[in-house]
This record gives C-alpha cells, structure tokens and sequence, in this order.
C-alpha cells in the first residue's frame, strides 16, 4: 500500500472518529435536562413533555446509527433493533470498548513501526520470570497472563521522553510511559504467599531464631570517642566534587574497593512501590569525604549484594544515613545487606530535640543549602535519570558526613537527662541499633487482610458488601503476585470499596462503577463478576465482622471465610 493510501486511509479515520466524538457529545447533552424515576413518569403524561421527549429518544437512536456506521470499523455494527435502556447501554459500553481497544493497536502498530525506523529489534520475549509455586502460564481466570503481555507490548517503546514537572509543577510520582524493570532487566522476584526468606542470616544453634550480625557485638563499640579533637569540614559544592555514575560491574567493583579504604560512608536509597508487588530499589546513593556516587540498583540489581553486602557488614566502617528505617529493610530485601555500626541523623535530631527532624531541615540548620525535596516522590525508575534528578539524589548524602560530624559534637557536649539514663550520642547509637536490627517482612494475604484496607472503617458495609471486600482483595492479592504489580495498580482501595458498595452482578454494571481506567479489571470483568457473585453466598460467614466493624472493634474480627 503507497503512503498516499495510507495518509488517505488515517484521513478518513480521524474524519470518522471526530464525527463518532460529536454524536457522543450530542447524545450526551441531549439527557441532562431530563427528570429521572417517578418525576419522568409523572411528567410524560403531559404532551408538553413527551412530544419533545419523543423526538430526543429518536435523535438519539440516530446519534447511536451513526456510530455504528462509522468508518473506523471493519463492518458496520448496527444498534439493538428493540430500544431498551439496558441494551443500549451495553450495546454502547461494547462499541467504546472495541474503539479504545483499536486505540491501542493503533499505539503498538505506532511504537513497533517507530522501533524498526530506529533499528531496534524488538524487547524480551522471556520478559519477567517468576519464582511463584506450580502456578502455569494462564491458570488464573483465564486472563492474567494476556493481560501481561499486552501490557509489556504497550511498554515496548525503545525511549522515555516525558516532561519532569507538569503545568502545576509538581513531579509526577508515576510515569507510565517507562518500561517496567523487571521486563528491562529481567529482574527475579519472589512473590508467593510465603514469609521472606533471609537466606544471608545463620540462625542460632537450636535452628529456631535468625541471628542477626549485630547481636554478637555491642552498641558501645560503636560510639565515638575522642570527639574533642573533632574539627568538622564542610564539603565543597557539588559542582566542584568528583562524582561517578555507577552502572557497570567494573565501576561497582571499583566503589566497593574505594569504600574498603576509608572509615566513614553516607547512603541513602531512592525506591519505587507503585508498579510492583514487594516493591524497587531504584538507586543506591554513596558519599565519601572527597568523592559522591550514584548505583543504578535496576541495571546492577543481582551485583550489589556480592560486591557491597561485607563492607556494609564491617563494623569497623561507621554508615550515616537518615531516616533509614525503611532503608535498612530494602536493602535486606533486594540484596541480602545487612548493616552494622550505623549513626541515624534522623535519630539523632530527635535526640538533639531539633525544631524538626527532616533531611530537609538539617541541611538548612548545619549547612545552609535549600534543599529542593519536589523529586522526593519522584518516579525514580526512569532512565536515564535527568540531572536535576541526579543533583537531588547527591544532595541526599553529600553533605550527610558533615551534618554527622556536627551532630556528634553536640551531642556529646550535651547532658545527660538522668542520672540513670545513657549519654546522648550513646542513645543516638542504641536507636540506630534497633533501627538495623528490623528485618524485613513480606506482605501476606491472610484471613483478616482485607480488614486493613484503608477506608473500610466507617464505610457501613454489611454482611453481603464486607464479603464481596474479601473477595476482591483475595483476587488483587493473586493477581499483584502472578504479575509483579501493586495492589493498588491492580485494583485501588477506593474502587474496592466503591464495587463492594454498589454489588454489581453483571459486566456491563461493573463497567459503570468504573471511574477510570483500571486495565485487570476491564480485561476480566466477567472473572470480577463472578467472584463477587460467589462472595455474596458467603455473606453469612461476614455477619459478625460486618457488626463488629459497625461497633468499632475491628481488632476482634475473625470471619468464617478464608479469603
């Protein structure tokens, strides 16, 4: 076919799709005025009404003809010959359904035309490999598996061009126009429904308790001595200090050997929770007292834990961080690291009883740098990372050595708050040691997990309602695992509960609670439906959780139902 057909061909088609777009808008406008329940009834008894009400309903048929007709289909779909209201709507939800899912064909014809003019040969086919039981290809409600592939397809596109700050100028926390990375980098994860398993800790000598490295050494051997002859040196810009983008396995081997020479390190971590099921760890952020660096953990994923895990474990080698509580645990998680001898700055400003406690303050307070914090909630999966994204990540351990060095000082000269109670840059260090001593935990479904949706209190579901909850959380749950996707992505709590409230018990109702685009639930909306009609002959099981909710003693729920 010439490109003049094909020009010709994408003419018409706009032509149609803009012409499909004003019969909606007419159809649309022509029933907002229109009385509704008893009202309509009452008034249709007069001519005055119906008359015109008369010509709506026949303008309206024809708005409906006319998409059917449309020449963006192959064949023309003609409108049900029997006017009924439900029949329309659904007849209508099939012909959006069917344009959007052109749509999107269109898209992947696009993306894959634009990846040959650019000589890029096409994605993964393995695409992301599971560690998940004896579940196969295509067992769960027939659809999951499709569901996957179209998603990795429509995330095929070979470059990421997208604007960092939208017209508001807040930085979008979500960019889904980025390849997932467990497609990018192939990444293996563990998802079953089954505790974590720390593999890097022995246990202790009945095999009954995880040993943690800490346990065999004590705090007081971490805390700083000599503090008088401390003289702090605050770090020259950024800008004027050698730093070093970490993305290969020989530049890694080189900071793990960098690190091995000195005493003292900064860290922080940048992760991402929203497109997968146990969550990211995007980046790795390292500074020394002369040098920054930056780890991409995606791209080195599997080598972080070889090259780093003994010299984050080396208890002659103090960590600063900051608010590191969440950070120690995505470090066990992602690369089986475990730390010892670290000093928290978030810890010690509590300690210190600073006006606050954030990165953000203390490095007004001691530095007198205006930390920009918009990238805060960045996406931080995109690749490659902007600079502004990159100058962020760096401030966050830049100038962490400093702010320790001035902390410790004051701490040190400060008093003890009772006779029986520890110095204060000793309690800093015990805080830290509980902070390093949590071990991470992965999420589980279990009975009671849709208990803890966020909105079900005060929600006043009832039996039938609180089961169709359960059902559903059961189903996200499953489905979150098989495809390394949040549960919020799969199915968000507001929508959850929302379904649950109104019980829909056909697709075409499912459809209509709908308030955006969730891609699982329209791909298996029958699936849906039927797990929340089986849900609703457990209701009895849920009479007791439904009145306990209603009294406000959640923590005693305990339903029949196994989800």
């Amino acid at each position: 076919m010439s490109q003049q057909d094909d020009q010709s061909r994408a003419q018409r088609a706009s032509q149609s799709l803009q012409s499909l777009t004003t019969s909606l808008s007419n159809l649309s406008s022509s029933s907002r005025t229109i009385p509704t329940e008893r009202d309509f009834h009452f008034y249709y008894n007069f001519p005055e009404f119906n008359v015109p009400i008369r010509g709506i309903v026949t303008q309206s048929q024809s708005a409906l003809e006319s998409i059917g007709s449309s020449h963006i289909w192959n064949r023309p779909i003609e409108f049900p010959s029997q006017v009924d209201v439900v029949d329309s709507y659904d007849w209508l939800g099939n012909v959006n359904d069917e344009a959007l899912e052109r749509f999107d064909m269109s898209v992947d014809d696009f993306e894959r035309s634009r990846g040959k003019e650019r000589g890029v040969v096409g994605m993964n086919e393995n695409g992301f490999q599971l560690v998940y039981g004896k579940k196969k290809k295509g067992e769960f409600l027939g659809g999951a598996d499709s569901v996957s592939q179209r998603m990795n397809m429509k995330n095929a596109s070979d470059s990421v061009s997208v604007k960092l700050k939208e017209k508001k100028g807040k930085v979008p926390f979500h960019i889904p126009t980025i390849k997932r990375p467990q497609e990018e980098y192939n990444i293996l994860v563990n998802n079953s429904n089954h505790p974590f398993q720390h593999v890097w800790l022995q246990r202790n000598e009945d095999g009954q308790r995880l040993v943690h490295p800490l346990e065999k050494l004590s705090v007081l051997d971490f805390v700083d001595k000599d503090i008088g002859d401390v003289e702090p040196v605050k770090p020259p810009s950024i800008e004027e200090t050698p730093f070093k983008m970490v993305e290969e396995v020989k530049d890694l081997k080189e900071l793990a050997a960098k690190l091995q020479s000195v005493n003292e390190f900064a860290v922080d971590l940048e992760h991402n929770q929203y497109r997968s099921f146990q969550g990211l760890t995007c980046l790795m952020q390292i500074s020394t007292r002369t040098e920054d660096f930056v780890v991409d953990t995606l791209k080195l994923r599997i080598h972080v834990g070889p090259y780093l895990r003994e010299v984050f474990k080396d208890p002659t080698k103090k960590k600063v961080m900051h608010g590191a509580d969440r950070d120690i645990v995505w470090l066990q998680r992602d690369f089986g690291i475990y730390l010892c001898n670290m000093f928290d700055t978030g810890q010690a400003s509590r300690v210190l009883k600073l006006e606050r406690n954030s990165l953000e303050y203390l490095l007004q307070h001691f530095c007198g740098i205006a930390a920009n914090k918009e990238y805060q909630n960045a996406d931080w999966r995109l690749r490659p990372l902007p600079d502004e994204m990159l100058r962020y990540a760096r401030e966050d351990t830049h100038y962490l050595l400093y702010i320790y060095d001035m902390m410790k000082i004051k701490l040190f000269s400060m008093p003890k708050e009772s006779e029986n109670s520890d110095a204060p840059l000793t309690e800093v260090y015990k805080r830290s040691y509980d902070v390093c001593m949590q071990l991470y935990e992965k999420e589980l479904l279990t009975e009671n997990s849709y208990l803890h949706i966020y909105g079900l209190q005060g929600a006043g579901l009832n039996a039938h309602q609180l089961a169709i909850v359960a059902g559903l959380c059961g189903w996200r749950d499953v489905v979150a695992r098989a495809e390394d996707e949040s549960t919020g992505y799969i199915l968000p709590n507001k929508t959850l509960l929302e379904i649950a409230k109104q019980m829909p018990l056909t697709p075409s109702k499912l459809r209509r609670v709908l308030k955006s685009k969730h891609p699982y639930i329209e791909r298996n909306l029958g699936s849906v439906v039927s797990i929340i009609r089986d849900s609703m002959h457990n209701a009895s099981a849920f009479e007791a959780a439904a009145q306990h909710l209603k009294e406000g003693r959640v923590e005693i729920v305990r339903p029949a139902y196994t989800v």
